[in-house]
């Protein structure tokens, strides 16, 4: 009995406040002042854009956006499609039963799927509550989907507080979708019915399916966060404790040296490089790949390392701070020459030293604007040269062996350099790193360095190095039986 009253009460206020709305609507229309009360705050403000916007309060319908197949491929490539299994699992049933129609909309308020009581939506063609007709604010007036999108928050639009009068006998809840990786509105989920199967509470539960719509969308973006940091985390590693940070493609933060230093998400620029963060200071943007950034702070320019494993490499390997390279021998046999010669070749200079007479300066030109690709401005030109820090084992095995010692000339000396070049310079190069180094251990080496060479291609079966172990090694040791067995298969001169 008391529910029943509640029931009556609430109706009968419900009737109150359609009347006095009704009032105020004749009286705003005319252009009078309204007296007494106005309507909600946030259902005036939305009066006042709609009829700024040039809104016809007298409009029978609103107007068409898309027909045919244009909305089904506007459909098709929309994010909220993902999102459809979730509100209408949530809604539809509800929405069926209590004879109202659920619609979903993009961020320009334009019904992209309808759904519900079959009867609801026949009514609802007239007034244009259908797939493809634009309820944005700008087209149609105030009305749940386009309001809530305007104001970006959940909203009940009763009754005669839409603008359009043909809405009048019409109620609808909606909440819009906010894309919680970019920030964006993706869209809105409505449920609209005749005013008297909608109870403005209704706006709770389309609220709780567009906050479970959100609630996917952040779990697909946390999966995405966390690949994105097993991929790339080496950038920050390689930035050697200068301040940087791991940001997505729309300005999210995700990892950083610290990241209470930095803004939860940046304004990415349209063009460049540079960035100024919310507190002021500047830093700069590196592309990494087509799926993040790497945020470093500005301040004196710091040198890319390139780091070169060329010595018994079979495949050789680069990295540029820290990101592995596809190379090519052809890109490795310029990557070497320029290593070895800091102060910079010409095309010509590189096309005679890996190619002899029948090299061609294009060539070396084509194959070092494709090695920018991946090296960017690591490359300079005129002449062409290294302009970063290189790390190459070649190079640090040349540097030890100005040295006197055998022992770190055997752990540097991994096998011969680029042992598939046939290029003129780099195989002189690689004989006389192979003799010194011989030379070397069979100077000064001790068994476990003569072991190491041993152990490496052209070691392998080396008359000198293999008797050396086989006197300086226990007789069962099993590097002697080793050498023992290898020397009994080389032919002796």
């Amino acid at each position: 009995m008391r529910d029943s009253h509640r029931g009556a009460v609430q109706a009968a206020d419900l009737d109150s406040y359609s009347s006095r709305l009704r009032r105020l609507h004749e009286a705003l229309i005319r252009g009078e002042r309204p007296a007494g009360e106005g309507p909600r705050s946030v259902i005036s403000a939305s009066w006042r854009r709609s009829l700024d916007a040039g809104v016809d309060p007298d409009a029978r319908s609103a107007p068409l956006a898309f027909e045919g197949e244009d909305i089904r491929e506007v459909r098709s490539a929309h994010p909220m499609s993902r999102l459809l299994p979730i509100i209408t699992g949530t809604l539809l049933e509800a929405v069926d039963a209590d004879d109202q129609i659920l619609l979903v909309t993009d961020a320009r308020g334009r019904v992209l799927w309808r759904d519900g009581n079959h009867r609801t939506m026949e009514s609802a063609d007239e007034v244009g509550l259908a797939d493809g007709f634009d309820w944005s604010e700008g087209a149609f007036g105030t009305n749940g989907p386009g309001t809530a999108l305007a104001t970006r928050r959940p909203l009940h639009v009763f009754s005669a507080e839409h603008l359009v009068r043909a809405l009048h006998f019409w109620s609808c809840s909606a909440a819009p979708i906010v894309d919680p990786d970019s920030g964006d509105l993706l869209g809105c989920v409505d449920i609209s019915g005749r005013t008297r199967s909608m109870h403005p509470a209704s706006v709770a539960l389309v609220e709780a399916a567009a906050r479970l719509a959100e609630s996917h969308l952040t779990l697909r973006m946390l999966e995405r966060d966390e690949r994105l940091r097993r991929r790339h985390e080496r950038h920050l590693s390689a930035l050697r404790g200068e301040p940087g940070a791991l940001v997505t493609t729309t300005g999210r933060i995700i990892a950083g040296d610290d990241t209470r230093q930095w803004a939860p998400r940046i304004r990415l620029p349209e063009a460049g490089d540079r960035v100024i963060l919310p507190d002021g200071r500047s830093a700069f943007l590196e592309v990494l790949g087509d799926d993040g950034f790497l945020l470093r702070l500005a301040g004196p320019a710091r040198r890319p390392v390139l780091a070169l494993s060329f010595l018994g490499a079979e495949h050789p390997s680069a990295h540029l701070d820290g990101v592995r390279l596809a190379l090519s021998l052809r890109h490795a046999e310029i990557l070497a020459m320029l290593a070895l010669n800091p102060r910079g070749m010409t095309a010509a200079q590189l096309s005679f030293h890996l190619y002899g007479d029948a090299g061609n300066p294009v060539t070396i030109r084509a194959e070092i604007h494709r090695l920018r690709t991946q090296l960017g401005r690591t490359i300079a030109a005129k002449p062409y040269r290294l302009a970063c820090v290189v790390e190459a084992d070649f190079l640090e095995l040349k540097r030890l062996l100005a040295g006197d010692g055998a022992a770190p000339v055997a752990r540097a000396y991994r096998g011969p350099l680029l042992p598939r070049s046939e290029a003129p310079a780099l195989r002189l190069e690689r004989e006389e790193l192979e003799g010194q180094v011989r030379a070397r251990l069979l100077l000064r080496g001790g068994p476990e360095d003569l072991w190491a060479y041993a152990e490496t291609e052209h070691g392998r079966n080396d008359i000198q190095i293999l008797e050396r172990l086989v006197t300086a090694l226990p007789r069962h040791d099993h590097r002697a039986v080793a050498a023992r067995i290898r020397l009994s298969g080389v032919d002796l001169p």
